[in-house]
């Protein structure tokens, strides 16, 4: 497997975001990021951590790394929301 190439031509990365929910208000504006995204998620899943009050939620996505970017910035921009992205190496 290698880079594939998105519709203009910049190269498509695989990568996994990261994101801690600290704030219940935060979800209305994080779902509607991720929808605004969601021709580049292939997957999502979301666990409720009850004991500590917050939600943990990752979110594969295979975009060119500046779509990456932006949405982690946009996602980590919400308030009560954190969030990081691991690219993969290929």
């Amino acid at each position: 497997m290698g880079h594939l190439e998105g519709a203009d031509g910049m190269e498509s990365r695989v990568a996994i975001i990261g994101i801690i929910v600290e704030k219940e208000g935060a979800v209305g504006e994080l779902n509607r990021i991720l929808h605004e995204y969601g021709d580049y998620i292939i997957g999502r899943m979301g666990l409720p951590y009850p004991k500590k009050g917050i939600h943990i939620i990752s979110i594969a996505v295979d975009a060119p790394q500046s779509i990456i970017s932006a949405l982690s910035g946009k996602l980590g921009g919400v308030e009560g929301v954190s969030s990081k992205a691991a690219y993969s190496k290929m």
